[in-house]
């Protein structure tokens, strides 16, 4: 039987959603076999550090990168919110399963259980390690401090429930789902209050965040971007059509990839009207004079 390695990094979720994928790939493909190579990566590694200032991109995924350059491994399972905005030449994005709840959530520590961030005590810390969290939070719940908190899901709910530092920390409800506690989820965050990443992707050091619905054929796209303290903040909404006939269809000569993924199986004019939404969005609030906004993001960031 042929043997397909699939790469993943060693933590337990990324096992989770790497075995989650490999299931399906088995049942699609009964007479082929599955192995799974599990290493550890750049931001599995650094601990004491917020990911922002580690001034490193693909920190979750080049080491698996490499490995794929070098054939080590066939194909590799990622969350799509680690990948680099660009991937490397000669890679792209073959599949996405479909897509979980993309909302945050906040977990309190158990003597704030009932809680929820608005009434939380003044002073009250919260721990994130991302900057278009904190950015958002703090605009809209001034009464509260943020302050970063590293490691994976376990070590994460460990800190918050042995150490009296923290009383909630903000984690990705998908994540929580994955390893089966949503029992602890105290506050589910909506986009009025705290917008998620693209794709829960895009970098860990600038504040940008989006928020998409798709209603009768139509994609809204709601992009904004903030100042690290939230106190400088642009948002725009746009829309495109994205019900296209299937004549559409790639031409023999077309590159089948846009924005780094390969999607056979749906129409080129829905995948050219949706990277056209997210350019001329970004175009919009550069116009407006988001690029000020996040280079003083950038500078104070790298400052600090």
């Amino acid at each position: 039987m042929r043997v397909i390695r699939v790469g993943t990094r060693k933590s337990q979720l990324a096992r989770i959603q790497t075995d989650s994928v490999v299931a399906m790939l088995r049942a699609l493909y009964p007479g082929l076999q599955f192995e799974i190579v599990a290493m550890s990566t750049t931001g599995d590694k650094i601990l004491d550090t917020a990911l922002s200032k580690i001034g490193e991109k693909s920190l979750f995924t080049k080491e698996l990168e490499h490995a794929l350059e070098k054939n080590e491994v066939d194909l590799i399972v990622h969350s799509l919110k680690d990948l680099p905005t660009v991937l490397p030449p000669g890679f792209t994005v073959g599949a996405i399963c479909k897509r979980e709840n993309p909302y945050d959530a906040v977990v309190f520590h158990p003597k704030f259980v009932g809680k929820t961030l608005e009434t939380l005590p003044e002073r009250s810390i919260v721990g994130t390690s991302s900057l278009r969290r904190v950015a958002q939070l703090q605009r809209r719940y001034p009464h509260l401090e943020f302050k970063s908190i590293r490691g994976n899901l376990n070590t994460r709910l460990r800190k918050l429930d042995e150490q009296q530092e923290f009383s909630a920390i903000v984690l990705a409800v998908a994540g929580l789902q994955r390893m089966g506690w949503q029992n602890r989820v105290g506050q589910i965050l909506h986009p009025e209050e705290c917008m998620y990443a693209v794709g829960q992707e895009g970098g860990c050091s600038v504040p940008v965040a989006v928020h998409t619905v798709v209603k009768d054929g139509q994609l809204y796209l709601t992009g904004g971007v903030w100042s690290l303290d939230g106190s400088d903040s642009m948002q725009e909404t746009m829309q495109a059509t994205i019900h296209i006939p299937a004549q559409h269809e790639d031409g023999p000569e077309d590159d089948p990839q846009l924005v780094g993924i390969t999607a056979r199986n749906i129409p080129r004019g829905a995948q050219l009207a949706a990277e056209n939404l997210g350019i001329s969005l970004a175009a919009l609030l550069l116009n407006k004079g988001a690029k000020n906004i996040l280079d003083v993001a950038r500078q104070l960031n790298d400052a600090h």
